[in-house]
């Protein structure tokens, strides 16, 4: 493929879309030509039906010696070669010879404009070929001469049953005692038994032949053959017609070509999804070096150093937070020997709170470790398996575990009935805990819990009467390390994480947490979304995932 095909999607889009224009038309022209080859060739037939089945009829009830020298009479007469062979020793195709021996008649027309005919007698192993170079006028008059002597031969209903047999779609007749209309009344008397009349209709490009025939009773019949008319080319219905069947060939080859651009970037969409999801070994396969493939390419670049310099993250922060234990532990080992060999009350006080700070410091290093685990897809040593848990029994261990450390606050629990969900039963608790405690932290007086639960969704909810979070920070609470008042102060407390844990815990368990205001209390409201019937993703089995190629 050309470079500049290969490397532009909008021309490559472009170009083949141009080729299916040109594909279209190509087959519309060959199908438009073929179809009006068909008829022609099949309007041929029919014209030609008429004389030979006249033909074979009269020669067929001549004996057999006489045959070939009514063939060489009628020749001169009609400006017609007329020949007749054997069945089986003309060489004629399968499908000819099935044709001819269902009674029709073929019709051929050579490059000289020849034309050839042919005709099974009925009931004879005999093949009757005419060949002429063009119907004239003195042809057409003389077969109407045959047919009014074929028709003379008999009487009443046998005529009318002869010219049955002669017509179809091309050729007409019809037998009358009237005078046909539009004759000349002073022709009409000069008209001797058997004489033809061509009369021509300009107006419709055609022509009728009539004919007088005597009755046994002395009366007169009048045959009319026609109007003629000459071939017509294709209706403008079947033109129609064929222009959208090429029209939905055209809307068919169109759809495939856009549709194969549209798989290719729902490829890109899905790949971005799932590494959105957490799967970050998600790459797109990239078989062409066009616009899409230099994009998959750029994607799957995106995505491994995102892999990389969140791999690096998570190590780092796993590194530091286990070498801060160790220095840690000495120090509080430390403190507690000097506390032990010194009485001085001011000593002992400044002691204890270095101890606090050790304390903070210890449950700041835990919070790290544990976001680390969370946000690295695996957590360490812990056997995380989802079984049904009580939600409202979840939600009574919580506010007995906090409720001593907040003596001011009120932590109350909203009447309900008895909620089961399937989850991880430490890490739901882990995740409504942090709530509650940020909560607390903000709270004026009053925290309350309820649980709801909807057709597909469990909500546990987690309100309070403090300020609430304004709207354009709620995104920004779950930013690890990140608070409202970029303070560090034992009053307001936390770490900044605690959000960001319940955020990862509920990833896991396919599951969102919303902020917005408490309808009951003003403050703020925190309410974790678990799906009612669906299994969690445990860190475990992110843990197993193979990246699947998206191709």
């Amino acid at each position: 493929m050309p470079r500049p095909l290969a490397e532009s999607t909008f021309l490559r889009v472009y170009v083949m879309l141009a080729l299916a224009l040109v594909l279209t038309f190509g087959l519309a022209l060959v199908a438009f030509t073929l179809i009006d080859k068909v008829r022609r060739e099949h309007y041929r037939e029919l014209l030609a039906e008429a004389p030979m089945t006249l033909l074979t009829a009269e020669l067929g009830v001549l004996p057999q010696e006489s045959r070939q020298a009514w063939l060489d009479e009628q020749s001169r007469a009609l400006g017609i070669q007329l020949e007749l062979y054997e069945w089986g020793t003309y060489s004629l195709s399968y499908f000819e010879r099935a044709r001819l021996e269902a009674g029709r008649t073929l019709a051929y027309q050579e490059e000289s404009q020849r034309w050839i005919l042919y005709r099974r007698l009925p009931g004879e192993q005999w093949l009757l070929k005419a060949e002429l170079t063009s119907m004239s006028e003195r042809q057409l008059t003389g077969l109407a001469q045959n047919l009014g002597q074929w028709l003379s031969a008999v009487e009443g209903e046998q005529r009318r049953e002869r010219l049955e047999r002669l017509k179809n779609a091309a050729f007409t007749a019809t037998l009358s005692e009237q005078v046909p209309e539009g004759l000349d009344p002073e022709r009409v008397t000069r008209m001797q038994d058997s004489e033809v009349v061509v009369r021509l209709l300009p107006q419709r490009w055609a022509m009728s032949l009539f004919l007088r025939l005597p009755t046994p009773e002395g009366g007169i019949e009048w045959v009319q053959v026609g109007p003629l008319k000459p071939f017509e080319p294709m209706s403008l219905t079947l033109s129609l017609t064929l222009l959208v069947i090429m029209l939905a060939v055209l809307a068919g080859i169109i759809y495939m070509i856009v549709r194969g651009l549209e798989a290719r970037v729902a490829r890109l969409e899905l790949a971005a999804t799932r590494i959105a999801g957490g799967h970050l070994d998600t790459r797109v396969k990239v078989d062409s070096s066009d616009f899409l493939g230099r994009l998959g390419m750029a994607f799957n670049g995106m995505a491994a150093q995102v892999q990389a310099l969140l791999q690096s993250q998570q190590d780092m922060i796993r590194g530091v937070s286990h070498e801060l234990r160790t220095p840690v532990a000495r120090i509080r080992f430390a403190v507690q020997m000097v506390e032990d060999m010194i009485d001085s009350p001011p000593v002992r006080r400044q002691l204890k709170g270095i101890d606090g700070d050790i304390e903070e410091l210890d449950t700041l290093i835990d919070e790290i470790l544990t976001y680390a685990r969370l946000g690295g897809g695996q957590v360490q040593g812990m056997d995380l398996k989802s079984e049904e848990v009580d939600c409202r029994a979840l939600a009574v261990r919580v506010i007995e575990t906090l409720a001593p450390l907040h003596g001011r606050l009120s932590l109350e629990l909203a009447p309900g009935p008895e909620i089961e969900v399937v989850a991880e039963p430490r890490y739901l608790q882990r995740a409504l805990q942090n709530l509650v405690a940020n909560a607390c932290r903000h709270a004026d007086s009053r925290v309350m819990i309820s649980i709801k639960h909807s057709l597909r969704t469990v909500q546990l909810a987690v309100e309070d009467d403090g300020p609430g979070v304004p709207e354009n920070d709620r995104l920004k609470v779950f930013k690890p390390f990140s608070r409202l008042d970029d303070s560090r102060t034992r009053r307001s407390g936390g770490y900044g994480l605690g959000l960001s844990i319940v955020q990862k815990i509920m990833h896991w368990h396919r599951g969102s947490v919303v902020i917005d205001d408490s309808p009951t209390l003003g403050g703020a409201r925190f309410t974790l979304q678990l799906p009612q019937a669906a299994l969690p993703a445990t860190p475990a089995e992110e843990t197993d995932f193979t990246p699947t190629r998206l191709v």
